[in-house]
């Protein structure tokens, strides 16, 4: 009890302390997004800031030197998950690994025979269920500067990081009520299901492709294409569109 006080006194604390000048400047030229925003949701995005930078430790990998400007655009755009949502600041989440470029990470898979297969991935990002992601600040600074093309690496990694808040990286984040659980599976299970289809059947589909590769894929794209393309989805896909509205708590289609 006293170690949850002293934490939301010192998190109420730090929203309620101004976000220094050249922190505002940073995110207003790195993150256009947050034009989009109300004065009220900046500084509420402001505050979150402040919190996230304080509790996740950055690492600058392969050579990078970290500076602010790479801190504080990754917070920023971390915490727009979090705008009007109760919310623990991405619990889980110890660290942020920042690669100058793409990585190669290796990977394993299993396959008949009790036989593993290993290879080497060039990746962008990638989101730990350990309390690390890992983000190229190159992929992270293009994500950010381009907010109409629905791709944007840290929100998408940092919506694993909600999604995995229930204990699994499935593609249903803690909703809070059980009830509204078997609305989200209707919706985002018929969403799914309707894509692999389509691409079984050779057929394109608006939303990316990599959201068939499983749900907890599914779920991060289309967190992504949500904040960036949120009026075409809105359109073509009104359902899917009003379930992320109403987890996330935002309409950017309005």
């Amino acid at each position: 009890m006293f170690d949850f006080l002293f934490k939301k006194k010192r998190r109420d604390e730090l929203r309620s302390t101004p976000l220094p000048e050249p922190f505002r400047v940073i995110i207003n030229k790195s993150v256009p997004y947050v034009h989009r925003l109300s004065e009220a949701d900046r500084e509420e995005l402001y505050g979150h800031v402040q919190v996230f930078l304080a509790e996740k430790t950055f690492e600058g990998c392969g050579g990078l030197e970290l500076t602010d400007e790479i801190r504080v655009t990754i917070a920023a755009q971390a915490c727009v998950l979090l705008l009007h949502r109760e919310t623990d600041y991405y619990p889980e989440l110890d660290s942020i690994l920042v690669y100058p470029h793409a990585y190669v990470a290796k990977s394993s898979r299993a396959q008949v025979g009790n036989v593993v297969v290993e290879k080497e991935e060039e990746r962008l990002g990638e989101s730990w269920t350990r309390g690390t992601i890992v983000l190229a600040w190159d992929a992270v600074k293009s994500g950010a500067s381009n907010i109409h093309d629905g791709h944007n690496v840290v929100l998408h990694e940092f919506a694993h990081q909600l999604d995995a808040e229930d204990g699994d990286m499935d593609g249903a984040p803690d909703l809070g009520k059980r009830a509204l659980y078997t609305g989200w599976a209707h919706v985002l299970g018929a969403e799914y299901g309707e894509l692999t289809e389509l691409l079984a059947a050779h057929r394109r589909s608006d939303l990316d492709s990599y959201a068939a590769t499983n749900p907890a894929e599914f779920f991060a794209v289309v967190t992504e294409t949500f904040f960036e393309k949120g009026a075409a989805l809105k359109r073509k896909h009104p359902e899917l569109y009003d379930a992320l509205a109403a987890f996330y708590k935002q309409d950017p289609a309005g």
